[in-house]
């Protein structure tokens, strides 16, 4: 029995020798595969839907990368006959294609997508750039820029909702990137899925180009048939890379020639020996602001009614243009050219010469012993070593003028507290020496509102004052995208930085002040005008008519405002002419040229 028993199966001993159901889990589907189940079911059921929107998908996906290829570097080119165009690109692509294996061939479809997503993202960079700064956007210079950016979405739009843009901005190009790379893969798997005729519509494709090319077609408004506009957008890329790189090596030789550098200090600014020398610089003042129909007036106005009062106090002014080095906005490109003698139009420039110890305008002053030299920047809100490179012995600030009101905008504090407080701290103290100081008015810069209005010099106080003529103001957001409204509270920005300083002057002024004035650059193009110059007035008032004297041979304008008769100099042209006319020329050179 018991033999029998262990010989024979027992139930327990064959239930668990066999795998339990119950106890194994179930198989994991793959959802690429569910995915396809669901696909091929809904095609099954649908088969006119499911073909359509296929096709759908597909016209997508070639429209967006028609639009890439085509997409032109600025906004007045985005016109239906720029994308009525023969690309030569996707035929190129699609010979490639055809002759790669399938591993080559996907990595190449996602490595395209990735590069059209680029392109599309730098020539949305040309746009802006083109539209603010009047130029392209430099792909090794210019990302630096765009913290700029930031901060100024930042101030229009505040905090939260600079926050949002921001990451808006980020999930677009990424999503950009990821469609942009699908697209290309799908147009290219349904490309070879049948390679004869691909071949041949390749070949069609090419030789049609050919023609229009060599033909030089252009149906439609003298716009060319046959495009290679990507190749040659890449091209020309590359060579701004190049040129910058060596650009860098060239004006890094350039910075250490000067020839004021060796001047004795008893030698410089012989003819300004004991006035009070002010070096303004007001935001985005250029031509547009009196020549422009919709600005000018208004602008204009203001010039002749503070010249009439600094002419009744004993002043006398003569004008003239600069070409500024920049355009729209890269306000310290503008600073930085007029005061070391440098024709300095990108940050490279700008970090070279400021690394080195070029003799700038408040350098000379400083050198020559004879004046303290302060600099007045409410735009800078951190750290700003540059006052150093300046030859500024104090430098104030945002932080340092005392200011308790409101911003306006992108400006700290309005221009009339901002003199207030150079007064205040500076020059209404008499100290041993004559002053000499560099100041940079904020209030005329984009996007022109909130504007402050001019209160009493006796009221301005801590600025509290400007509290309820802030929450009074426009909404920049209303202002800046209305190509009227942008044009009108620009020309009053700029009204509000003349008056608050052309009347400093009249009140605080005496015989021993020079002013000299200048814009820094003109305003962005949807105020100035797309294609305008990068002109801007300069002024040099003073009350001795010995001042004035010395630049008698200059050819500027009398009064507040040049004429159009008055001479075009480049902006760093400007140093050099000044410290030959208030002092004595190097003995190793002559003149400056024009």
């Amino acid at each position: 029995m018991s033999l029998f028993t262990r010989s024979s199966p027992s139930s327990d001993t064959d239930e668990t020798s066999k795998p339990s159901t119950e106890d194994t889990p179930p198989k994991a589907v793959d959802p690429v595969r569910r995915w396809h189940g669901y696909r091929t079911a809904l095609r099954t059921k649908y088969p006119v839907v499911a073909r359509s929107v296929s096709w759908g998908v597909t016209g997508l996906a070639a429209a967006l990368v028609l639009f890439a290829l085509l997409m032109p570097g600025k906004a007045e080119y985005f016109e239906a006959r720029q994308f009525l165009r023969l690309p030569v690109e996707p035929i190129l692509a699609a010979a490639l294609m055809l002759v790669l294996p399938r591993r080559p061939r996907l990595v190449a479809a996602v490595v395209i997508g990735l590069g059209l997503a680029a392109l599309v993202v730098v020539k949305a960079l040309d746009i802006g750039f083109n539209q603010f700064l009047g130029r392209g956007f430099n792909v090794v210079l210019d990302w630096g820029l765009l913290d700029d950016a930031e901060s100024y979405v930042q101030d229009t739009l505040g905090p939260t909702g600079a926050t949002a843009a921001v990451v808006g901005l980020v999930v677009l190009v990424l999503l950009l990137f990821a469609v942009m790379a699908l697209a290309v893969v799908r147009l290219v798997a349904l490309l070879v899925r049948d390679r004869d005729r691909a071949t041949r519509g390749t070949i069609v494709a090419g030789t049609v180009w050919i023609t229009c090319a060599a033909l030089g077609l252009t149906p439609i408004q003298n716009t060319a048939v046959a495009s290679r506009n990507t190749i040659g957008f890449v091209q020309d890329r590359l060579d701004r890379v190049r040129e910058t790189l060596r650009d860098e090596a060239a004006f890094a030789k350039e910075a250490k020639k000067d020839e004021f550098a060796d001047v004795p200090a008893d030698r410089l600014l012989t003819g300004l020996r004991g006035k009070n020398v002010m070096i303004t610089f007001i935001e985005s003042y250029g031509r547009a602001a009196l020549e422009d129909p919709a600005v000018a007036p208004g602008v204009n106005a203001a010039l002749d009614e503070e010249g009439k009062a600094l002419t009744d106090a004993g002043f006398a002014a003569r004008s003239g243009w600069l070409t500024s080095a920049t355009y729209g906005g890269s306000s310290w490109l503008g600073h930085s050219t007029f005061l070391t003698g440098l024709w300095i139009d990108n940050q490279s420039r700008y970090r070279t010469v400021t690394a080195g110890e070029r003799l700038t305008l408040p350098g000379a002053f400083h050198k020559s012993g004879a004046w303290r030299t302060v600099g007045i920047v409410p735009g800078v809100q951190k750290n700003w070593p540059e006052g150093d490179f300046y030859g500024l012995d104090k430098v104030y600030d945002s932080r340092d003028l005392g200011y308790q009101g409101p911003k306006f905008s992108w400006s700290t504090m309005p221009d009339q507290y901002a003199l207030t407080a150079f007064e205040r701290l500076e020059a209404a103290k008499k100290g041993d020496k004559p002053l000499m100081s560099e100041i940079i008015l904020t209030s005329s810069h984009q996007p022109w509102a909130p504007l402050p209005e001019m209160v009493g010099w006796d009221e301005v106080g801590d600025g509290s004052v400007y509290r309820d003529i802030e929450k009074a103001g426009k909404d920049p957001a209303d202002v800046f995208t209305d190509p009227v409204k942008v044009k009108e509270e620009y020309g009053k920005s700029v009204q509000y930085s003349l008056h608050s300083l052309l009347q400093y002057v009249e009140k605080y002024g005496d015989e021993n002040t020079v002013l000299v004035f200048l814009g820094d650059h003109q305003p962005m193009a949807s105020v100035s005008g797309n294609g305008a110059s990068h002109d801007v007035p300069v002024t040099v008032v003073a009350h001795d008519p010995k001042v004035l004297d010395r630049i008698a041979d200059w050819g500027w304008s009398d009064g507040l405002r040049p004429g159009d008769d008055a001479p075009v100099w480049r902006m760093d042209t400007f140093r050099d002419r000044f410290l030959t006319a208030y002092g004595e020329e190097p003995r190793t050179a002559g003149s400056p040229a024009p």
